[in-house]
């Protein structure tokens, strides 16, 4: 599964890649706005995704539109897990940092998971 980490702090987006890879996914960035991720939107199949950007609070109009337009799926890894309130319709976790790896890594497995499923019944079609 190709993950884009969407993060602006460096040491963090490090460490989201580094999980991200040993769980044996292909990792798209990091990338640390809005812009940067739409461009790489459509190579994503999931995105770890920040509220806080290089470019203001935008992780979450960011995650409307990686979902609806693009059809990744979201899991948002913040230190405000509380301003995404009841979520955002379609995102598929928050993860409030600090984050463990097993925490990303199960997040992960499960997207992947639900991605499965998801072009197995479409194949049924």
């Amino acid at each position: 599964m190709k993950v884009m980490i969407v993060e602006d702090e460096n040491f963090i987006a490090l460490e989201l890649e580094r999980i991200a890879q040993e769980a044996g996914h292909q990792t798209i960035g990091p990338v640390s706005t809005v812009e940067q991720a739409l461009a790489h939107a459509q190579r994503s199949d999931v995105a770890l995704v920040d509220l806080s950007l290089s470019d203001g609070l935008s992780g979450a109009q960011l995650a409307r539109r990686l979902i609806d337009r693009h059809r990744v799926d979201v899991i948002f890894v913040t230190g405000s897990p509380e301003n995404v309130g009841h979520g955002i319709d379609g995102a598929l976790d928050v993860i409030s940092k600090p984050f463990t790896d097993e925490r990303i890594a199960s997040a992960l497995s499960r997207a992947e998971e639900r991605r499965k499923n998801f072009d197995s019944s479409k194949a049924a079609l």
